[in-house]
């Protein structure tokens, strides 16, 4: 057969936000501990030892579902800047552009769905404070973290063909050299820490995730270090019993941190709803610098903890909040 060479027929607008370098990302993971290491730190010393200024910062999955909202507040908490992030949600990127974290962004819609558009990031990339934002489909994201998760530099799809998302990503149309119809080609992401709310953990890692499972497995599998949530910590003859729930294995973890009701005021499936009177707040004064700064100095600057942050909370709150099994 000849050689024919491949037809690259449009490119998205921007550049990538990292550069793609599988080898060195197989380099880390070759040197973690492939060990039963226990693993288990509080979310302060998580996010001091795994999260560092500049860094490129994946989240999964949702501001309003199963969201690592206890990691967000830390990180904010912790004053970290200058990052770039891969998200789906909105409500907890919307908290760090508000804290100033945030400059460049690969993300899927702004918009607090049937509450409307998110004003504190159409100003922050108004303003200029957002530096570079890239634009994808939330197939296309998840399919970014496979990517690197397989090893490859891309992925072949059909998804974002023919569309203004596509226009304004990194994606590349190629003509297939199989079919001759074009294809779009959706590049590896690589974070350098990925942060994920699970169910329940064991310390050494080993993760179970209840209700809908994301992204987070192929996130896990992409990242270089990833901090784990989790709701419950349990023991590994437990997460043993039913091997197939394992989402994530412990190998892929480099921090695990216990914390109940750590998606708040996200939901957790089979365990509490969404404090909709939370998030509509926050919706209504966001756009406004003065509030903004007051939700965070409540529910972030003023405690020094998750455990601080329920007692804000409270109690009966939490209890109405709760799903009754």
């Amino acid at each position: 057969m000849q050689n024919e060479n491949i037809k690259v027929l449009q490119n998205g607008k921007f550049e990538l936000t990292r550069e793609i370098d599988l080898d060195g990302f197989r380099d880390i993971n070759r040197a973690k501990p492939k060990g039963l290491v226990d693993k288990m730190m509080t979310e302060h010393d998580a996010i001091k030892k795994y999260v560092n200024d500049g860094d490129y910062v994946g989240v999964e999955l949702y501001g309003a579902i199963r969201c690592p909202m206890s990691l967000i507040r830390e990180i904010i908490r912790q004053g970290r800047t200058n990052l770039a992030t891969s998200g789906m949600g909105v409500y907890e990127l919307d908290l760090m552009i508000a804290a100033g974290s945030l400059t460049e962004i690969d993300w899927t819609y702004i918009g607090y769905e049937v509450f409307g558009i998110s004003k504190n990031a159409r100003e922050a990339i108004k303003s200029g404070q957002i530096k570079k934002i890239v634009e994808w489909s939330n197939a296309a994201l998840a399919w970014r973290l496979k990517a690197a998760a397989m090893g490859v530099p891309f992925i072949p799809v059909r998804s974002m063909l023919g569309t203004d998302t596509f226009n304004y990503s990194s994606g590349k149309v190629i003509e297939c050299p199989y079919t001759k119809q074009p294809v779009c080609l959706i590049p590896a992401v690589i974070p350098d820490v990925g942060i994920i709310h699970v169910s329940r953990a064991d310390k050494y890692g080993n993760c179970q995730i209840d209700g809908v499972t994301g992204f987070a497995a192929e996130m896990a599998r992409a990242s270089k270090r990833v901090i784990i949530s989790a709701e419950e910590i349990i023991e590994t003859d437990a997460i043993r019993k039913e091997p197939e729930r394992t989402i994530i294995p412990f190998y892929n973890v480099d921090a695990v941190v216990h914390t109940p009701w750590g998606s708040h005021p996200g939901e957790m499936p089979k365990k509490y709803d969404k404090d909709i009177e939370n998030l509509k707040h926050y919706y209504s004064i966001s756009g406004n610098k003065e509030e903004v700064q007051k939700y965070l100095d409540k529910w972030i600057y003023n405690v020094k903890s998750h455990e601080e942050y329920l007692e804000v909370v409270g109690k009966d709150r939490l209890e109405k909040l709760q799903i009754k099994a």
